[in-house]
């Protein structure tokens, strides 16, 4: 017998079909009549989709600066798992994965290569704050819950360090089984170009559409020289939207060139998700149906190509044996305003909705969900 059953739940290839699910896993998928303990009817109306996954998101509630609650970034809004982007270091690491044992979101989290986390802006204009032995300490006790590094290369962050902190990352990277490396570009210095000449495959550069100087694009809106032999090494694009770090103009311009998202990431925390101009991984996902990418690649980015590139191996698709996390959601024609970073508004007609969350088998319906539907989990 099935714990949950998902009748005619529409795929983002809008064919339709049914998913079971037993013990937290995938149990099965196609045309079934097994018994369960739940059946929840979809009707092909509503489209269902591997949980999705926030790649760069803040939700240690006690960072003095940029905070939220794991749950109200995550299932409260579709999500079934969130990637805390560096606001914990060494020194706090430990406290943020006993609160996380708590909540239903899947919560993981990038070191930030400063042991002292995010407590200012500039935690890494102090050498003496990386310190790799700590790091590889806090790895080794918790190997699931850090799944990789986090390195703010801007010059709010760095001071007068320069790419040095950078330098440091990547040996700490090295000696830890080369875990992925998010690194953070803003206004320079570094250069841009200093910081991919750096990276490696499987580094993600985050606010990678970002309308700053020192920004992928060259001033005539070509893609930098150095960014497009990074690109052939293997490294990957992630959004990271934010309260600054998003551009319409200058994804667009990427876009149309063929310089797309690897993954699709919001940059969340309280502020900008109450306030704008964020407020939910949906929201960022439907701007980028806007300026034109279609629905199946907005959904890999935020579940398959996630999934990949911190090494979920579980997560990120609908087949029988992966984690049973998924989002319920619909496209709901509707008029929109979307704003980007630099308050930039665009005019649209389609939104994307997610209507509930389930994770490990458990559903959590989302606020606008519970508004509209009473899906019996």
């Amino acid at each position: 017998m099935f714990d949950l059953l998902l009748k005619g739940a529409r795929l983002v290839d809008d064919t339709v079909t049914d998913i079971a699910i037993k013990d937290g896993k995938i149990a099965a998928l196609g045309n079934l009549n097994g018994e369960a303990t739940k059946v929840v009817s979809l009707n092909g109306e509503h489209y269902v989709s591997a949980g999705w996954i926030d790649l760069h998101v803040h939700c240690y509630p006690k960072s003095p600066i940029y905070n939220d609650e794991p749950d109200s970034v995550g299932v409260a809004t579709g999500v079934t798992t969130v990637i805390d982007a560096g606001s914990t270091g060494a020194d706090d690491v430990d406290e943020f994965y006993d609160i996380t044992r708590k909540c239903g979101t899947d919560v993981r989290a990038l070191l930030n290569i400063s042991k002292v986390g995010l407590i200012a802006q500039n935690e890494l204009a102090n050498m003496a704050n990386i310190d790799a032995e700590a790091a590889g300490a806090a790895i080794k006790r918790h190997p699931d819950f850090i799944v990789g590094l986090k390195a703010r290369m801007s010059s709010s962050v760095v001071g007068e360090n320069g790419i040095t902190p950078l330098e440091k990352a990547k040996q700490i990277q090295k000696a830890n089984g080369d875990l992925p490396l998010m690194v953070h570009i803003g206004n320079n210095p570094p250069n841009l170009d200093e910081i991919t000449e750096l990276l490696t495959s499987g580094d993600i550069i985050t606010h990678c559409y970002n309308g700053k100087p020192n920004r992928i694009l060259t001033p005539a809106g070509e893609l930098r020289a150095s960014v497009s032999d990074a690109l052939k090494r293997g490294i990957k694009l992630d959004v990271g939207h934010g309260t600054a770090s998003f551009s319409f103009e200058v994804a667009k311009l990427a876009i149309a060139q063929g310089i797309l998202p690897h993954t699709i990431s919001s940059d969340i925390y309280c502020r900008n998700r109450i306030n704008g101009p964020v407020h939910s991984l949906a929201r960022v996902m439907a701007k980028f149906l806007a300026i034109g990418l279609s629905l199946p690649q907005v959904i890999n980015c935020v579940t398959a190509n996630a999934a990949e590139a911190i090494r979920l191996k579980h997560k990120g698709q609908l087949a029988v044996g992966f984690d049973a996390d998924l989002t319920i959601f619909t496209l709901k024609r509707q008029p929109l305003t979307l704003v980007d970073a630099e308050n930039n508004a665009l005019e649209v007609d389609l939104d994307l909705v997610p209507l509930a969350a389930i994770r490990a088998g458990k559903g959590y319906m989302t606020e606008q969900g519970s508004a509209e539907h009473a899906f019996d989990f």
